[in-house]
């Protein structure tokens, strides 16, 4: 039996298209998925669709099920939820969540897909790749009952991280970007909020999700003595400058990256990548990971979506895709009601 589906491919760097596949005949240890929404990674995926992954970055910046090549043509992301159309009983008719790019149905091995936990809405496991992200910073951050702890940036990883943060008891979080719209996406984590000038320093530690130079600097500067950054940010082909002087010594400070893609070292021998989205779904219970939701559109229309949130046009957090559900136009920016 022929299983037609739908992709969608970068073509070349600032082109996007729909196009027909069909679907290879799914083995014993496969499942077929029909997908019911997508999330558009923004920070990862605009850098994808500008063309900007450097060479030397083009194996580590590989998709689990990407095809094709950067800079194009190529089929990239990850935050894709469906449901099981076939497979083994235990994951026949259940919502998954899987690291797959935009398109309508797939073949993946069993192993590829994540069952959502009942209490958790399909539209909002979207953000399950983006909490795994937090969840890994976390974990190699290590925060302390009652740190004070400044998030630089308010991207989706930015607010993912603060979201968590505010779980910890005693801690002070306060959520750092230019952008004054973002205090409301703030207040609904539950963290607070100001603008880089107006941030509150002496930070324990200061989590950088901004992917700029002026937030990295900024992070530095919040520090209190033998304080961490820990650097989130993915810069792509761009070279940024690190102020190494002033109290970078003498405060005997600490920079340090997180790699999205490894469980952190010291949980890598009883924490798998599995436990990791696992817990992250899990976490996605909390209905506060709804204001991360800040746009939707209907797959036909990511060609002409993408360009807009790859040039800064459609502003947000998560624009979410939505399949097999009739087609809407693009939503605002700005929380996104369901």
């Amino acid at each position: 039996m022929e299983r037609a589906a739908r992709a969608f491919w970068l073509s070349s760097p600032g082109h996007g298209e729909i196009r027909d596949v069909v679907l290879p005949e799914p083995g014993a240890d496969d499942v077929v998925v029909r997908a019911l929404w997508s999330g558009v990674s923004r920070g990862t995926e605009s850098l994808v669709f500008r063309g900007g992954v450097p060479r030397s970055q083009h194996a580590a910046m590989r998709a689990p099920f990407q095809e094709g090549d950067f800079p194009g043509p190529v089929k990239y992301g990850y935050l894709g939820v469906g449901v099981v159309e076939e497979g083994p009983r235990r994951l026949a008719g259940r919502t998954v969540f899987c690291l797959y790019p935009h398109q309508s149905r797939y073949v993946v091995p069993a192993s590829a897909v994540t069952p959502v936990p009942d209490g958790v809405p399909a539209e909002r496991a979207v953000l399950a790749g983006t909490v795994e992200t937090a969840v890994n910073a976390l974990w190699d951050a290590a925060p302390l009952v009652g740190d004070r702890i400044a998030v630089v940036g308010a991207g989706m990883v930015g607010c993912s991280v603060a979201a968590l943060l505010a779980k910890y008891p005693g801690v002070r979080v306060q959520l750092v970007d230019p952008e004054p719209a973002r205090a409301a996406v703030a207040e609904a984590l539950g963290v607070g909020f100001a603008l880089p000038e107006d941030a509150l320093g002496d930070c324990d530690l200061a989590v950088h999700a901004s992917a700029t130079e002026a937030g990295l600097t900024r992070c530095l500067e919040l520090l209190a003595p033998e304080g961490t950054v820990l650097e989130l940010s993915w810069y792509g082909d761009r070279r940024i400058s690190v102020p190494l002087g002033e109290a970078f010594h003498s405060g005997r400070l600490v920079l340090r990256g997180s790699q999205v893609g490894r469980v952190a070292e010291a949980r890598r021998s009883r924490r798998s990548f599995a436990d990791r989205l696992a817990l992250s779904l899990d976490l996605l219970a909390d209905p506060v990971f709804d204001a991360l939701i800040t746009g939707e559109c209907g797959f036909d229309e990511l060609p002409s979506v993408l360009p807009r949130i790859a040039s800064g046009e459609l502003p947000g957090l998560c624009h979410r895709v939505r399949y097999d559900q009739g087609t809407r136009r693009a939503a605002p920016s700005g929380p996104f009601v369901t």
